[in-house]
C-alpha cells in the first residue's frame, strides 16, 4: 500500500515542482502572515518569515547537523545551512526534487555542506543520534504511519537536540465540536485525493505520539490564522498567464491541484484544516 502512495507522491512532485519554482519560488510551503493575518507581506518574504518564526518559537539558536524531512527542492534546507553554517541533509521521495536541490546547492556554493537524497521518512537512512535539529515543514501529512514517522524523528535526533515539526492537521475531536462530521470527512477526502495524502490527524494526537516516543519539553501551537492567507495569495497568482501555460504543460495532476486550491482555503475558513506545530527535545 505504501509503495502505491509513495509512487503517487513522487509523480505529483516530479510533475509540479518545476512549475512551483518558476511561479512561486524555491520554498514549497506556507508563508507566515502574523497573528492578525495580513496580505501586506510579500509572499516569498512570508515563506522565509515562517522559517525564522519557527526557529524562534522552537528556541533554536544554533545547529551543526540538520535533517530536513520532506525537503522539496531544498528551500529550507539551504536556508538553514547558510543561516547556521551547518551541515544539512534533505530527504524527499522525488528524484527530480533531489536533483534540483543539488543543483541549487551548487549554485549557492553549498555542495560541501548541503546534501540531498531520495529516501523514505519512515526508514531514514541515517544512524541513531545523528542530527541536532530534525526539521519537518509540511511533510507529516504525507506520512502513511504518523507514529513510525515521529519515532524515526526521535531515533535520528541527538540527545539534547530539537525537533521542529509543522504539519497539516484536522481540528481536534476531543472538544465540544466532537467527532468529525460526514461533511468534514468528505472535505478532507477531497484534499487527500488531490494532494496525495493518506490521512491527517489532530495536533493533540501528534502530541500523544511524541510523548510515547520519548520526547521531552514538548510544546505545541496552532498557527492556522497566521498562515491561512497564503492560499488566497497562491490562488490569485495562479491566474498569472505564465502560471496558466505552465499548468497546461505540467499535466492533469498539477492542474487538478491548482483547481483545488480553494479546498485548503475553505478548510481553514471553516476551522477544519489546522496548521499544527510541535517541538520537543531528546
Amino acid at each position: 500500500m505504501n509503495s502505491i502512495l509513495y509512487q503517487q507522491i513522487q509523480q505529483f512532485y516530479d510533475a509540479s515542482s518545476g512549475l512551483w519554482e518558476q511561479i512561486w519560488g524555491e520554498h514549497m510551503h506556507h508563508g507566515y502572515y502574523g497573528r492578525a493575518g495580513t496580505y501586506k507581506i510579500d509572499r516569498r518574504q512570508a515563506q522565509i518569515d515562517i522559517i525564522e518564526e519557527l526557529l524562534d518559537w522552537g528556541k533554536v539558536q544554533s545547529a551543526k547537523n540538520i535533517i530536513d524531512i520532506g525537503c522539496g527542492i531544498g528551500g529550507a534546507t539551504l536556508y538553514l545551512s547558510q543561516k547556521f553554517n551547518a551541515m544539512a541533509t534533505g530527504i524527499t521521495l522525488s528524484p527530480i526534487q533531489a536533483a534540483r536541490a543539488r543543483e541549487r546547492a551548487r549554485e549557492l556554493n553549498l555542495e560541501d555542506k548541503a546534501h540531498f537524497e531520495v529516501a523514505d521518512a519512515l526508514n531514514i537512512p541515517f544512524k541513531d543520534n545523528n542530527f541536532d535539529l530534525v526539521w519537518s515543514l509540511e511533510s507529516g501529512e504525507h506520512m502513511p504511519d504518523k507514529t513510525k514517522f515521529v519515532q524515526e524523528c526521535y531515533r535520528v535526533l541527538k540527545p539534547g537536540g530539537t525537533l521542529i515539526l509543522a504539519t497539516w492537521c484536522h481540528r481536534p475531536t476531543n472538544s465540544l465540536a466532537g467527532e468529525l462530521t460526514v461533511d468534514e470527512k468528505k472535505h478532507l477526502e477531497d484534499i487527500y485525493r488531490v494532494y496525495c495524502l493518506p490521512y491527517t490527524i489532530s495536533l493533540p494526537e501528534y502530541e500523544a505520539i511524541a510523548l510515547s516516543c520519548g520526547f521531552k519539553n514538548l510544546r505545541s501551537d496552532d498557527w492556522s490564522m497566521a498562515v491561512a492567507p497564503f492560499w488566497d495569495v497562491v490562488i490569485d497568482s495562479a491566474f498569472d498567464p505564465k502560471a496558466v501555460v505552465g499548468l497546461l504543460q505540467s499535466g492533469w495532476t498539477t492542474i487538478q491541484a491548482a483547481l483545488s486550491l480553494g479546498l485548503m482555503s475553505r478548510g481553514y475558513q471553516r476551522g477544519l484544516i489546522r496548521f499544527g506545530l510541535l517541538t520537543g527535545t531528546k
